[in-house]
This record gives structure tokens, sequence and C-alpha cells, in this order.
């Protein structure tokens, strides 16, 4: 129904009176910049989940709460780059650190901006997102290693109100969406630290991650995929575990795409069987390299993923 009602139409398309870059810089600025209160809904394939969110900005710390409203009941609390999230059934809290902040992602965070040479920009009529009115623009990806986005952003400052992810027949994949938004809402950052800051009654992990490069650890792609950049590398470590057998986790992004390469030693009684998987805009790709184990996942066509499975080889 999504996909029908929403669906593509290149007449009322036109060419976009502000730059890719231009339209990405200023939702990008209104997520960091914005204080406001919402829930946001989530749809991708039969699944759909909603959630409350409180988010705040004094200029140099950006603060915010999540809260599910299906599901496991779970709330996630950040702090910049500081993440806790609350298990209030299990009574456990993790805490991380996460480089990037925001409700969607941070569409200019690839190290030398490339969007532009992979994604066009078409603008499409103004349309209501939960009670604001919203410019709605495309970005239709140049080849066929990405998907293309429809983006809905509140006309006055430029917050992202909704986001579909299209595949190339411009069916939506997934959707997130406010169904709910009050701007410039009163959140408190000061309540929003104490919140963070208690877990009386939790018992506290914290992963250990080590920041690595692929090099360090044996791996390199053989050819790189067009558009996508190397953005971080880390090993998951834990007590006892013996050297080389901890997984690593490398994350490329073409600024608006993300693609997580996970390698850990093979072991046949966990890891029977290749395949691949999709739910909504999450493509997966699991095969035997040698002695080791591959899960790509991102969210692009599964083609994509193959590509980088093929290209990736072992350095040493």
């Amino acid at each position: 129904m999504v996909a029908l009602s929403m669906g593509w139409c290149g007449l009322a398309a036109a060419e976009s009176s502000r730059s890719i870059n231009e339209w990405l810089s200023r939702m990008h600025e209104a997520s960091r910049q914005r204080a406001y209160v919402g829930t946001l809904v989530v749809s991708a394939g039969p699944a759909m989940s909603a959630s409350r969110i409180w988010h705040v900005c004094d200029g140099t710390q950006q603060m915010e709460r999540v809260e599910t409203l299906t599901g496991a009941p779970r709330t996630t609390i950040r702090r910049n780059s500081e993440v806790i999230t609350f298990d209030t059934e299990a009574k456990v809290a993790w805490t991380e650190k996460r480089e990037s902040l925001g409700l969607f992602p941070e569409l200019l965070r690839t190290p030398s901006n490339l969007i532009p040479d992979f994604y066009a920009v078409r603008e499409q009529a103004p349309e209501r997102v939960a009670g604001h009115v919203s410019e709605v623009i495309e970005l239709q990806p140049k080849d066929k290693l990405r998907f293309a986005y429809r983006i809905w952003a509140e006309k006055k400052t430029g917050l992202v109100m909704k986001l579909q992810t299209l595949d190339e027949r411009h069916q939506v994949l997934e959707q997130v969406a406010f169904t709910e938004l009050q701007l410039d809402a009163p959140v408190r950052m000061d309540k929003l630290k104490k919140q963070m800051a208690d877990t009386r009654g939790y018992e506290v992990l914290k992963p250990s991650l080590r920041k690595t490069t692929p090099e360090a650890e044996g791996w390199r792609l053989r050819e790189s995929v067009p558009g996508f950049q190397s953005m971080s590398c880390h090993v998951r470590e834990s007590e006892g575990s013996a050297a080389g057998a901890a997984p690593m986790q490398w994350v490329f992004s073409d600024g608006l795409a993300s693609v997580s390469l996970f390698l850990e030693p093979y072991d046949p009684k966990r890891h029977a069987e290749e395949g691949q998987a999709a739910t909504g805009a999450t493509h997966s790709l699991t095969r035997r390299m040698g002695e080791h184990w591959l899960t790509a996942m991102g969210e692009v066509p599964m083609s994509t993923l193959k590509r980088f499975a093929q290209n990736l080889e072992r350095a040493r």
C-alpha cells in the first residue's frame, strides 16, 4: 500500500532549487540544533516499530532519549558520542561510544564528500507530515550499487520528518516517519543527564572495542567499491579470547548508505550454511572465507554486498 500511495511520479519532479549538498547540510544541521519531542515509526517489510524521542542541544552538547513503544521495553540515552541503553526487564545497561548523533544518519560524514558523484537530487511538491508542511526531495542513484531515497524536510527548519528507501522500481523498502512532533520543545538537558547517570539496580556492561585497521588484522579490498569509503574498523574483544579470535567490524559509507563487514574465525558448529537475507532495505550475506566467516550487512542491494565479498581478501 505504501509503495502505491507514495509511488514515484516523474512528471511531478523538477530540478532542485538547492544542490544536493545544500539540502543535506540543511537537514544535518537541523537534526543537530533543534529541540523536539516526537513519536517515530519505522516500517521495514512486515515489521513495524515505534519510539518516543526527546532531543535537545545547547550549542556544544547534544542529548537525546529514545524509548521503545513496541517490542521489548528499552531506553537509550545519548550525550554526544556516549550512549547507554537500559534493558528494563533484564535490568542490564550497556554503555558504548558511537561516532554519529542524530535521528537520521549524518549524511555528510564521509572523509571527502562524494555524494553528488553518485546521487542526483530532484525536488517534488510539498506535503504535510505529522501536521508540518515539508519540502520533498528524491535522491536518485547514478548506478545500481545503491538505493534511492525520498525525504520530507520540515519547511522552516529543515528537520527530516520522513524518509523512505526505494528500490530500483521505486517501491518502498523501508520508511521512518514522525507521526507526531513538537518542535522547540522544552526538553531539559540536566534532566536527561540525571537519567543517563542513574544506573541503580542495573548491571552495567561495557563492550571492549579496540580501534584498529583492516591491514593490521590482515584484511584488504582488492578493488574498492565505487563511492564507498572506509569509515572505521574495530575488534570486539572479550576476556580470555585467543589472539586473532575476536570478531572484527569494518564499516564503509557512501554518505547515505552504510555497509559493515564482520569477520570472525570459522566455527563449523555455528557457521553451518552460507546464505543471504533481506529485511526492508537491509540486506545480509554470509559465506566462508578460508578459515574465517564473513557476514556482510548494509542498506544496499545484494549485488553491492556481493561485490564487497568478492573483493575482500587476506593480506597476510
